[in-house]
């Protein structure tokens, strides 16, 4: 049980990872400003060392991660699209991004509470990534 349940849970933050990073991509060349473009890139960073921790724990238990639904990236970047073909500013990019860092805290703490029985390591590493997301649509709120 611990071990499926531990594999599970570090599958759902590597598909958070993946949404986040792939969110942050997807907004960089519209964004205006120099100061929200440096701290996007700095927590896209932030993202891609936690993926890289990820790895070596999902590699530990020979597993290969979960990549994020096709249907649920789709729709996130038409979602993406549309908004900013109708507002192409850095308070629209802000709102998108604290739009998605709740969609994955709130994912990501359900699927804490759901595999319950993951090994600790992993646990607080879901606890890292859920904070990550808390403090990424904290520091994007003064630009709404």
């Amino acid at each position: 049980m611990i071990e499926q349940d531990t594999i599970r849970l570090l599958r759902e933050c590597d598909a958070g990872i993946e949404m986040g990073t792939s969110a942050i991509e997807d907004v960089l060349g519209a964004v205006r400003g120099e100061e929200l473009e440096l701290m996007l890139c700095r927590c896209r960073d932030e993202h891609r060392a936690l993926k890289l921790e990820l790895e070596r724990l999902l590699l530990a238990y020979g597993d290969d991660g979960k990549e994020p639904g096709v249907v649920a990236q789709g729709m996130a970047r038409m979602k993406t699209g549309v908004k900013l073909a109708l507002d192409a500013s850095d308070a629209a990019i802000a709102e998108l991004l604290i739009d998605g860092c709740n969609m994955g805290v709130k994912s990501l703490s359900r699927y804490l509470n759901q595999y319950a029985a993951a090994d600790e390591r992993s646990k607080a590493l879901a606890g890292r990534l859920i904070r990550l997301e808390e403090q990424f649509a904290a520091d994007l709120r003064p630009y709404l």
